[in-house]
């Protein structure tokens, strides 16, 4: 685990929080990758279809959501400092393969070929949070101008109450930091 300088507890703690939940949606694709492999391998169509669905359903609902709410609430801040300009821009492209790739698994024509999108977004989405937790987040909690844990707040009110609770936040943990209910 790599030490993260922060100016704050609260932007410490809100850094933690954000990379557990990009460690619990890692682990989420995951399983849905591999059930949508496995069914396209044993050449299942009803449970290919069904693990596509699945796959594109959390896509809708988890994944594409907090890209968006990343480019609102988290990543201005660091865009706006000159060491994070080329980085934010190069977190922002790969948002938008995130995107294409998820769209993709969706109108996939056949089993095989939505499995292979679906590694493919594994692989950039794995790239993708490293990129975040390593680069963005030390960048952010190492500002003194900086709060992490605001920016994650913001964060939280941008996917709102449903998304929240799909999101992992109704009532638990979740990645702005706060618990004890939506908002």
């Amino acid at each position: 685990m790599d030490v993260v300088i922060a100016t704050t507890e609260a932007d410490a703690a809100a850094a933690a929080a954000v990379e557990g939940h990009h460690a619990e949606m890692a682990g989420t694709l995951a399983r849905y990758v591999e059930t949508l492999v496995a069914a396209a391998v044993e050449a299942d169509g009803a449970a290919a279809t069904q693990a596509r669905d699945d796959l594109v359903a959390w896509c809708d609902h988890e994944l594409v959501p907090h890209a968006l709410a990343e480019e609102t609430a988290m990543y201005p801040a660091a865009q706006a400092r000159p060491e994070g300009r080329l980085l934010v821009e190069g977190m922002l492209g790969e948002h938008e393969v995130i995107i294409r790739l998820a769209r993709e698994i969706a109108g996939a024509p056949d089993p095989v070929r939505a499995a292979a999108a679906a590694r493919a977004l594994q692989s950039v989405f794995d790239s993708h949070l490293a990129k975040e937790n390593d680069l963005v987040l030390p960048l952010l909690v190492a500002a003194p101008d900086v709060s992490v844990a605001d920016l994650l707040a913001g964060m939280h009110e941008l996917l709102g109450g449903e998304a929240e609770e799909q999101a992992g936040c109704g009532g638990q943990a979740c990645a702005c930091g706060e618990s004890g209910g939506p908002g």
